[in-house]
């Protein structure tokens, strides 16, 4: 393998990052080449593992991920040599990469996943935490139990989950937006699963009624990003499960959420004596905000003008590509958001250099009703495909776009719901012509569908509402159902006896 008097080892092909796009990309090269070694280089002594993996419907599909030592990949797939270290460098002119042990490695054909990092929002201070996998998670757990006031900075899947958590604890939620957790919904669904945030009991469900609007204002809003780590693994919907998150105080949920605003500033404490400024109490709902008598270790100032004390922050603010080591003396492409531009067979702008998970960006002409979001499902849809398209281009063979870039689907849990979103399910990119409609029974299910023409262009299911099939077929085949009218949300009508 490697050649005489330690010089660089070769193989044909090599994947870099232990998260789920390298490992799904390395176990599929392994199966494609059974008789070529498979390099996986990766800096984390665990890798992300794909398991209980479920096709629910054409497009959507559950799985589960879990951390294994790689000792157990290289025993499912002997020719998968796993190497334990960071990359230094990579020469793409001559096919080298170097690693930080001080060894090189040549190739025929890289796979680059090393995923993304989170975005703090200041970087080396100890009251600022980034939330991106389960030990960080459990970091934070450690410090929310000293806890009586944290501020949760981020809209994300993540920040969501996080303070629905969170007990015994104030909590200050900053976000951008208007409405919570904007990543995956909108305001409706937002009031739909705000009264979770604050109950104490189950409330028995209202019907409220469908509902047909269209849009205040055609905002675009910016691609939404999922969370993820250093190593390229990122958090999942059940990161949180098994740990405590509770803080000092003995009341349940204590929320207070600031909208339509970012940090401006993070103040030491002493910092914040020097300023004379005022900061506040928590908010209870009255009117006057009383000024806060507490010294807190750190104090978050608002661009809203006001300002929090509190123990730590949390930063869960999306993430950045993780293109560091690879950019030095490479010319690669880079996209808006900072990843590796790949084309529709996961090539980036470099011969023989291929991307997929959180570092690329998807420069393809998409289909309609697809768009690229950080997330595990794409993690290792790409890496599944990359490895197709190594091979393909290894035997010079051509190969078609995989079905599962066809459609945006997702599916995940929230605040114990299951929520599936499909297609452009926030409208993205659609402007100002499309409409909404919505069913929602008040505990029990919310279902918004976005309609263009006539056509079912995306939609989010929230609760145990069976029609992710029927709708996903509608989306796909981009049936006219002008003539249904609100009929389509129809609870009395079953929709799948149209459809089937």
């Amino acid at each position: 393998m490697s050649g005489a008097g330690g010089g660089p080892a070769r193989g044909r092909l090599a994947v870099v990052g232990g998260g789920i796009a390298g490992v799904t990309c390395a176990e599929q090269l392994a199966a494609e080449f059974p008789s070529e070694d498979i390099f996986l280089i990766t800096a984390s002594p665990v890798i992300k593992a794909v398991t209980n993996f479920k096709q629910v419907s054409k497009t959507l599909e559950e799985f589960d991920v879990e951390e294994q030592p790689s000792s157990l990949l290289e025993k499912r797939y002997p020719n998968i040599k796993v190497i334990q270290s960071g990359v230094k460098q990579l020469k793409s002119d001559e096919h080298k990469i170097y690693t930080e042990d001080g060894k090189e490695y040549i190739y025929e054909k890289l796979c680059l996943c090393a995923g993304a990092k989170p975005k703090l929002i200041v970087e080396g201070n100890p009251y600022v935490l980034g939330i991106r996998d389960t030990d960080s998670a459990q970091a934070f757990q450690k410090n929310l139990a000293q806890a009586e006031r944290i501020v949760v900075v981020g809209n994300g899947g993540i920040a969501l989950e996080l303070v629905y958590e969170i007990q015994g604890c104030e909590v200050i939620w900053a976000i951008k937006d208007k409405a919570i957790g904007n990543t995956f919904f909108d305001a409706g669904a937002a009031e739909f699963l705000i009264p979770k945030l604050t109950a104490e009991s189950r409330e028995t469900p209202i019907e409220c009624k469908r509902t047909k609007y269209t849009v205040e204002g055609s905002e675009e809003r910016g691609r939404p990003t999922a969370a993820s780590d250093k190593l390229g693994s990122a958090l999942g919907p059940d990161w949180h499960e098994g740990l405590h998150l509770k803080g000092t105080k003995e009341f349940s949920h204590k929320v207070h959420i600031e909208i339509l605003c970012e940090v401006k500033k993070i103040h030491l404490q002493q910092e914040f004596i020097q300023l004379q400024r005022t900061s506040l109490t928590f908010p209870n709902g009255e009117k006057n905000v009383e000024p806060d008598e507490v010294l807190w270790p750190v104090y978050v100032e608002l661009t809203n003008g006001k300002i929090y004390g509190c123990n730590f922050i949390v930063s869960a603010t999306g993430v950045v590509p993780n293109v560091e080591p690879f950019l030095d003396g490479n010319n690669f492409a880079v996209g808006e958001d900072g990843g590796l531009k790949v084309d529709k067979h996961m090539h980036t702008s470099l011969p023989d250099v291929y991307a997929a998970g959180d570092i690329c960006t998807a420069a393809w002409e998409p289909s309609p009703v697809w768009h690229q979001m950080r997330l595990w499902t794409q993690a290792r849809q790409m890496g599944w495909y990359a490895a197709k398209c190594m091979a393909a281009d290894a035997l010079g063979e051509s190969i078609d776009m995989d079905f599962s870039f066809e459609l945006f689907a997702h599916i995940t849990k929230f605040f114990n719901y299951k929520v599936v979103v499909l297609g452009k399910y926030n409208a993205q990119g659609l402007g100002a012509d499309h409409e909404l409609m919505l069913r929602c029974t008040k505990g029990h299910e919310y279902v918004k569908v976005v309609m263009q023409n006539g056509r079912m262009m995306g939609a989010v299911l929230i609760g145990e509402t069976d029609l992710e099939e029927t709708f996903e077929n509608l989306i796909l085949n981009q049936m006219d159902l002008s003539a249904y009218g609100e009929d389509l949300l129809n609870p009395d009508i079953d929709i799948e006896d149209y459809f089937d």
